[in-house]
């Protein structure tokens, strides 16, 4: 096993061991009144939700495996954009910086609209907590973002620019 194979193994490990804690967790509280869940998914800050117990230790968890499984990540793709970043500036010609920085542009976009709602799904304060608002950060970072995701990418094409200008009536050659 090569030192890739093994980090995607323990990356692998380590997402199912806390999906099956928490999962855990929250099965075993007791719930109270009707248990309908309004929300689009059945995620578990919903289910925690309809809990008649105090919550505050799986909320702990919840939030402390939220700062592990975000700000580890997004932290080591802005030291690795700070890397690039380093690199890029060494390029002598304007026009090589330029064609670098938008080939990094479109991931970075990707990843601030991802981890920006997941950020803002996962690390409020239970006080904060909307459930309308859950709901509809919830739907933006599981269908909206993949769904920008082939647009954001497509937009970096030369022929899709052309396209888009000619039918935005932009295009001085038609």
């Amino acid at each position: 096993m090569d030192i890739s194979e093994a980090e995607r193994f323990h990356t692998a490990q380590s997402g199912f061991s806390n999906s099956l804690i928490q999962t855990a967790m929250t099965l075993t509280l007791p719930f109270c009144g009707h248990n309908k869940v309004d929300h689009f998914f059945c995620e578990l800050p919903a289910l925690v939700e309809l809990a008649c117990v105090d919550t505050a230790v799986i909320e702990a968890e919840m939030f402390a495996a939220s700062v592990v499984f975000l700000v580890g990540p997004l932290g080591l793709i802005i030291g690795s954009y700070g890397n690039i970043t380093a690199a890029v500036l060494k390029i002598r010609s304007a026009e090589g910086m330029r064609k670098a920085f938008n080939t990094c542009a479109s991931h970075l976009t990707v990843v601030s609209l991802f981890y920006g709602s997941a950020f803002f799904s996962y690390l409020q304060p239970p006080s904060k907590y909307s459930r309308d608002q859950g709901k509809m950060t919830s739907l933006f970072y599981t269908l909206i973002v993949p769904m920008l995701n082939p647009l954001i990418y497509t937009l970096r094409n030369k022929e899709v620019h052309r396209a888009l200008r000619k039918v935005m009536g932009r295009d001085s050659a038609a």
